[in-house]
């Protein structure tokens, strides 16, 4: 085992939160020059280590910070600091956008199902993981809380583990259990964990909300993501029976789903019964929801996203969004032309997996323009524009004015049925730019 040093102060006050910051400094000076940190993901991004980290910069050069998406700040991440710090970033969240976009961080594109296995085959060793947990139980157990995804293997392959522990953090069931063996340092530190408040769709939002839950089935299993469009979805499917969840994330949208009996898991063939996710993010009402709740788990994000796992649920429809759209049905989700926006994340793992499944759908889901009044389907992407789902793997397609299957369809007939859920002011624009490539669409 190793030894574990526990620093205690708690954060109750300015005292306790000044007491907090200085056990979080001794706790950091682990870090060195050229070190490879992890920070949790999510909500559970350890803000004061992150603190006593970033004020070191003085003393460290190259440090690479490696992340999935994080909610809080990132001092890390500011220019003046970018001589110390590098953030290498698995999916760009908002906190870590602008960094990317000037250069001053990198972005990796990377299935997410596969980013475990970059910590435990050793393509990506972690030098210090800095993770934030819940208290220990009795038998010395603590739980990674919200963020199980792919900090379990960074916790598990890490040469050393700084924990904030935080009794504000969940304790969730399933594969984030970490024993305090199996940390190196834990600094008590307690802080309402980030939340992710619930928008109120608009009517457009609700339109494709209602399209896309016609397209699912009593009995399906659901994977969906975070946003005004997956939670207007499943506020339209009150009326279904028996579904299943089986979803990289879940949001507040599934409880009331879950309490009016919708959402049973019963016909699920992996976990029935239970909702299955790898990471969790919304207001505290959902924190309190999966705390100690034995229904839902929390489990590795290499399984959770494995397309073979997935595909063995029934009719799983997998729902997922879009920046833009070509007539041949390649998808673009991760930038804006040259300029990445987020990241690949799950949606491909849950794309294939979806089509592979008995009876299953996979959908994209988008608004038919840009907040800018600019078509979201077009002729041909953006110069730059990375694709994340190709048109082999592309089935159904939903905007505000309806729902298209592209599978089995020849490319010209996809440029058909694209442009008839387009919005109407660009659809003989489109028609045009469409003759010049394929011909007369008729037919």
């Amino acid at each position: 085992m190793k030894p574990v040093s526990i620093l205690e102060p708690r954060s109750i006050g300015i005292d306790g939160q000044l007491q907090a910051y200085s056990a979080a400094c001794e706790a950091v000076r682990v870090i060195k020059s050229g070190d490879r940190v992890f920070i949790h993901g999510i909500g559970a991004a350890p803000q004061t280590l992150i603190v006593a980290m970033s004020n070191r910069a003085s003393e460290l050069r190259g440090v690479e910070i490696v992340q999935i998406h994080t909610e809080g700040p990132v001092p890390y991440a500011a220019e003046e600091l970018q001589d110390s710090f590098r953030v290498n970033a698995i999916f760009v969240g908002a906190n870590i956008r602008e960094a990317v976009q000037a250069g001053r961080a990198d972005y990796m594109p990377i299935f997410l199902s596969e980013v475990p296995s970059l910590f435990r085959k050793g393509a990506m060793p972690i030098d210090v993981a800095l993770i934030q947990v819940s208290p220990p139980d009795r038998h010395g157990f603590c739980s990674l809380g919200v963020s199980v995804d792919v900090s379990l293997a960074a916790v598990q392959t890490a040469k050393h583990v700084i924990a904030q522990v935080n009794r504000y953090m969940p304790r969730t069931h399933g594969d984030g259990l970490i024993h305090v063996s199996q940390i190196d340092s834990m600094v008590a530190c307690d802080a309402p964990i980030p939340e992710s408040s619930i928008k109120v769709p608009t009517e457009i939002e609700c339109l494709i909300g209602r399209h896309c839950a016609e397209l699912v089935e009593d009995g399906a299993t659901l994977q969906m993501g975070i946003g005004a469009i997956p939670n207007a979805v499943l506020a339209s499917l009150s009326h279904h029976h028996d579904l299943g969840i089986h979803s990289e994330m879940i949001s507040d949208g599934v409880i009331p789903l879950i309490e009016a009996g919708v959402v049973t898991g019963a016909l699920k063939r992996t976990h029935p019964g239970k909702v299955v996710a790898s990471f969790v993010l919304g207001t505290r009402k959902l924190y309190d929801f999966v705390d100690d709740n034995p229904s839902v788990v929390l489990l590795d994000m290499a399984y959770v996203n494995d397309t073979a796992v997935i595909r063995r649920n029934p009719k799983v429809t997998a729902i997922n969004s879009a920046i833009e759209v070509d007539l041949t049905g390649q998808i673009c989700a991760d930038s804006i032309g040259e300029r990445v926006f987020s990241g690949v994340g799950g949606q491909m793992d849950f794309m294939r997996g979806a089509s592979l499944s008995e009876g299953g759908k996979p959908i994209i889901a988008l608004p038919s323009t840009t907040h800018r009044g600019e078509t979201r389907i077009v002729s041909n992407l953006k110069p730059g524009a990375g694709v994340v789902t190709t048109r082999a793997h592309v089935h159904y397609v939903v905007t505000e004015y309806g729902s298209t299957n592209l599978y089995g369809k020849n490319l010209r007939q996809r440029a058909k049925a694209m442009i008839e859920i387009a919005h109407p002011d660009f659809r003989e624009l489109l028609e045009r730019e469409a003759y010049l490539r394929f011909g007369n669409l008729a037919g």
